[in-house]
């Protein structure tokens, strides 16, 4: 019997602060089946290059105080450029509340505010999250 491939999820963040939260979150991804890149690159043009490196099947952006809406923005339009817009964008956490309305607008499946559960967020992920390679 052939073993499943598992999702993959890359991993990244904008902002400032919280290392110990990103790297705890990657590892409950893991112990719950998926296959997790973290990385702590910051730009659009790396995490966009990375994950098209690793053929991940979604991009998870942790969004800390200093993120901005225009760094998700980017990441959609670099995603669309290097036609890889089967790669599901989602983000979570600090953004003024102005903001997230628009995220949708730049094509964000979903935002997860802060205060969401690591469970929650897993729950979603299992019932939301494709292999898309």
């Amino acid at each position: 019997m052939q073993d499943e491939k598992r999702v993959r999820i890359l991993m990244a963040k904008f902002g400032e602060g919280f290392e110990k939260s990103v790297v705890k979150l990657a590892l409950a991804f893991r112990e719950s089946g998926f296959e997790i890149i973290y990385t702590e690159t910051q730009t659009p043009e790396a995490i966009v290059t990375s994950a098209i490196q690793e053929d991940v099947d979604h991009i998870g952006i942790t969004t800390l105080p200093g993120a901005n809406i225009d760094d998700i923005r980017r990441v959609m339009e670099l995603l669309a450029r290097a036609g890889a817009q089967d790669i599901g964008v989602t983000a979570g956490g600090f953004l003024s509340y102005e903001d997230i309305p628009r995220l949708k607008e730049v094509g964000i499946v979903q935002f997860f505010p802060t205060g969401t559960t690591i469970q929650e967020l897993i729950e979603w992920a299992r019932a939301n999250i494709k292999q898309t390679h």
